[in-house]
């Protein structure tokens, strides 16, 4: 560790759990694998209950309540409103956002 860096602080080039990588994110304004995904689940039917949740955990690794933190997120993005404006709208009109 630097001698001028204090514990507890981040150093630059230093790695902290939690933390994005760089590199790893789309350029701006475009989604990611995982964003597409959850924007094609959205757009399927569902026959059962709970059957959702199911191809959530097993498609995506994510609980429902983290898929759905990161569609809120998701459909306020431009991005997803330029891959699927139709869908983005109606999510939205659900959400209560649209009149």
């Amino acid at each position: 560790m630097p001698e001028e860096a204090v514990p507890g602080q981040d150093v630059p080039g230093q790695d902290v759990p939690g933390q994005d990588v760089p590199g790893e994110e789309p350029p701006a304004g475009e989604l990611d694998e995982t964003d597409r995904r959850i924007l094609a689940i959205e757009n399927m039917q569902w026959k059962y209950q709970g059957a959702k949740e199911m191809e959530i955990r097993r498609r995506l690794g994510l609980s429902p309540t983290r898929y759905y933190q990161r569609l809120n997120v998701l459909i306020d993005t431009r991005a997803a409103l330029e891959h699927d404006p139709m869908l983005v709208d109606r999510l939205r009109r659900q959400r209560g956002d649209l009149t």
